[in-house]
């Protein structure tokens, strides 16, 4: 198990990307959250194997309309209480 802060930059809001991360986090048993940050970019921490955060990551980039031009990563420690994925305000 692994946990993952994610940044993205391009073509991430209006686009559907939280609502793809969402759906994409549940295909793949992954917990945590994602939401809209004020530069127009999206933030998102993700936790489960690194199989399910690679093809949730594929998923979201799938999505029509959805073009990210930059991905920042970095390691988080685990949250043992977390449980689901959902998306912040």
């Amino acid at each position: 198990m692994v946990r993952r802060h994610y940044r993205f930059y391009g073509s991430v809001q209006g686009v559907g990307f939280r609502y793809r991360a969402r759906y994409a986090a549940s295909l793949f048993g992954v917990s945590g959250w994602v939401r809209n940050c004020w530069d127009g970019s999206v933030e998102m921490e993700a936790q489960g194997d690194e199989a399910n955060l690679a093809h949730m990551l594929e998923r979201i980039f799938a999505g029509a309309f959805i073009q990210v031009e930059r991905m920042e990563r970095d390691d988080l420690p685990l949250d043992e209480t977390e449980r689901d994925f959902r998306t912040l305000d």
